[in-house]
């Protein structure tokens, strides 16, 4: 009697706030950290360039941060970081707004605690800092703008600029672009199929001359320029040599492993759908949008990134079909029902396992091996 009075005052609400602020601060801290290791991923990936051999993917990235270095004598650790500590931070605090009149409740929390949710950047510090926290940014921008009546057809063609130009810093916006598509959908209630054009177009056209006309990450010059310019990985991005999809093959046993983890999120995401009125619609369209993402599995081997992405991306979009509230802190109390014991146990067994960015699709070393084993096995190694 008292476990469930106290279950019925405990404040979602105040809970997702507090995980976001720690995820946020999480991420920040790291991505400083890996950036002044001078990280080939985390800050490398920032830095690749036109310079080495004109334009290729990524490349915008790196040459402005040249030229703002050429301009400030800024060293370009601190460049990218004040560029990474502004999406990160802006994507969390836009998306603390978004909710913030929203009425969530232990389901939504659900996926929160997905190990590719949210927590899925506690367990895997190689999620921070990446570029997709730009995507991240700009939709959780573009569905605040949507869910207050705010999207005027102006702002609609600076998403889509702001989509053209962050494909020319990371192609991965083109395969998460229906997601946009779907949000319009769920607010407007009707197709619109001269207005999603314009978000694919403003993906596709960059993607095409990429693709066209694009020449290699690393042209030769790359790490010498760097090397002038302040910074030393010794790994990552600048030294990718590796057949992925050979790769992929090389490593099937580590890799059949993601099947477990897609097959758990697409059960806890059906559940979740058992209670929407949209469920059908939102059914065939994240199906689709999955399926947009499919080249991507099959020519890079970060698939838990992809799957990341589009757990956080659902999160997002999810957010359009709560209840309105009257509080910052409006939630639904929970009860004890059915419905509370399935959402348990879909929260303790997402609580348990691990998704790893490329590699091990599946380990029993999620937040709860990480909180309360892993230090207890650091100090019996001392």
């Amino acid at each position: 009697m008292m476990t469930s009075r106290i279950l019925q005052h405990f404040n979602i609400k105040i809970f997702i706030y507090f995980l976001i602020a720690v995820t946020a601060v999480y991420t920040l801290a790291f991505t400083y950290y890996y950036n002044f290791k001078d990280d080939g991923y985390i800050l490398a990936d920032w830095l690749i360039n036109y310079q080495d051999g004109g334009f290729k993917r990524r490349g915008l990235s790196g040459s402005f941060f040249f030229l703002l270095q050429d301009v400030t004598g800024i060293r370009l650790n601190y460049l990218v970081y004040f560029f990474q500590f502004i999406f990160i931070s802006g994507f969390f605090l836009l998306y603390a707004k978004l909710i913030r009149y929203k009425i969530t409740d232990l389901l939504y929390l659900s996926l929160l605690l997905s190990p590719i949710g949210f927590v899925g950047l506690l367990n895997t510090v190689t999620y921070v800092g990446k570029k997709e926290f730009i995507v991240f940014f700009l939709f959780t921008w573009f569905v605040y703008a949507l869910d207050n009546n705010k999207l005027s057809k102006c702002k609609e063609y600076f998403f889509c600029a702001a989509l053209f130009v962050t494909v020319l810093l990371h192609e991965v916006v083109l395969f998460y672009v229906p997601y946009f598509a779907i949000a319009l959908y769920l607010k407007t209630g009707k197709f619109q199929y001269k207005r999603y054009i314009k978000y694919f177009l403003s993906v596709g056209i960059p993607a095409l001359v990429i693709f066209l006309f694009g020449k290699n990450v690393n042209e030769g010059k790359s790490l010498e320029i760097l090397a002038s310019r302040g910074v030393h990985p010794i790994y990552g991005i600048f030294y990718w040599k590796i057949d992925e999809r050979q790769y992929i093959f090389e490593h099937k046993n580590e890799y059949v492993l993601y099947f477990i983890s897609l097959t758990l999120s697409i059960l806890h995401l059906s559940y979740y759908l058992k209670f929407l009125n949209n469920r059908k619609f939102l059914s065939i369209a994240l199906l689709g949008a999955f399926a947009f993402t499919l080249p991507l599995f099959y020519l890079a081997i970060d698939w838990g990134r992809w799957m990341y992405i589009h757990m956080v991306m659902i999160i997002i979009l999810f957010s359009l079909l709560l209840k309105e509230g009257s509080s910052a802190y409006a939630f639904e109390s929970i009860t004890i029902n059915r419905k509370f014991y399935i959402t348990s146990f879909i929260i303790l067994a997402s609580l348990l396992y691990r998704v790893e960015m490329s590699g091990k699709g599946f380990t029993f070393e999620g937040i709860l091996y990480r909180v309360f084993i892993a230090p207890l096995e650091l100090l019996n190694k001392m």
